[in-house]
This record gives structure tokens, C-alpha cells and sequence, in this order.
């Protein structure tokens, strides 16, 4: 996820300030990992620098003074680009289980006893997500940002079960002494 886009289309509404698109971004992309404020801030400068946002003025509504933010055209342009752009399927898919299962293999490890346990760990996961996503109120975001989260789960569940059926023949090939 591009942070720098992200906070542009948050500033697309209007001019705000680093805590305002900080506490937005949390709220939009509930499943999201929360952004730093020093990341924001960080992200807010260069974004000024390459032209695509500038300072919109200070707001201090009751409290200490704040920077306001807004997107250039410039900005406007670039994120209008970015968002049209398909997401290419990944070339490459990087799967921490399966290089641990690799490993356990090549440890003389238990690969089916961790297969076992990361199974329990994403459904208690899934269970975690499907309690959000249900609970009476929950905006659509968060729904939204569960189900995608669950079928990844599931996704995994299945290679999981998968593998576990091949151990036997993995094996061979892994550790064939």
C-alpha cells in the first residue's frame, strides 16, 4: 500500500492536518497497520518537496497550532494515475509457512505439528475477524476489511491442508537421504 497516495486521496476531501489524516487513515483502513505519526509527517514533506501537496495555512482550533496540508494538481493528477493503475498479481509470492515447513523438514523438525498449529492460529484469526465484522454497528469498512482478510485465511487453509496431504512426497524431495 503506497502511503503517499493514500494520504493524497485522504487530502482529495480538503486541506487537513498530519493528526487529522493520521486519525482517518486508521478509521478508512481498519485492518490496515496504523500509520506512525512521524510517518505521516515524513510522507507530508515529501510530498510538499515533490510538488505534490503544499501547506494549506495553520489551524490551532483551541489547541496547539497544526500545519494544514492540501493536494497541488500536480497531486491530484498523480493520484487520479495511481488509482486507475491495475495491481499486478504479484511475480513472486513470498509464503513464510511454506519456507518454515521447508525448514522443519531440513531440521528433522515436526511439519506436520507446526502445519497444526499455524491451522490454529489463522482459524482463532478468522474467528477474531468474523466477531468484528459481525458485531451490530460495524461500519462497512471494517466488514470490508475483515472479508478480505478471512479469504486470505482461507486461502491459506487450504494450501495448508494441501501440503499436509503431500508431506510425504515434499519430504523426499527436500531431504532425500
Amino acid at each position: 500500500m503506497s502511503t503517499r497516495h493514500i494520504l493524497l486521496g485522504l487530502l482529495a476531501t480538503g486541506p487537513s492536518h498530519g493528526y487529522d489524516l493520521k486519525r482517518r487513515h486508521d478509521e478508512r483502513f481498519p485492518q490496515a497497520r496504523p500509520l506512525a505519526y512521524g510517518q505521516v509527517y515524513t510522507t507530508l514533506q515529501r510530498l510538499v518537496r515533490d510538488g505534490l501537496a503544499e501547506v494549506d495555512g495553520t489551524d490551532s482550533d483551541g489547541g496547539p497550532e497544526r500545519t494544514m496540508y492540501r493536494a497541488t494538481d500536480d497531486g491530484a493528477r498523480e493520484l487520479a494515475q495511481w488509482a486507475g493503475e491495475i495491481a499486478p498479481p504479484a511475480p513472486f509470492v513470498t509464503n513464510e509457512i511454506f519456507a518454515k515447513v521447508v525448514v522443519s523438514i531440513l531440521s528433522g523438525g515436526d511439519p506436520e505439528a507446526y502445519l497444526r498449529a499455524q491451522r490454529a492460529a489463522h482459524m482463532a484469526r478468522m474467528r477474531e475477524l468474523t466477531a468484528l465484522k459481525t458485531t451490530p454497528g460495524a461500519d462497512l469498512a471494517s466488514v470490508l476489511s475483515a472479508d478480505y482478510a478471512l479469504n486470505h485465511l482461507d486461502a491459506d487453509l487450504r494450501w495448508m491442508t494441501t501440503t499436509a496431504a503431500r508431506l510425504t512426497t515434499l519430504t523426499a524431495e527436500v531431504d532425500p537421504a
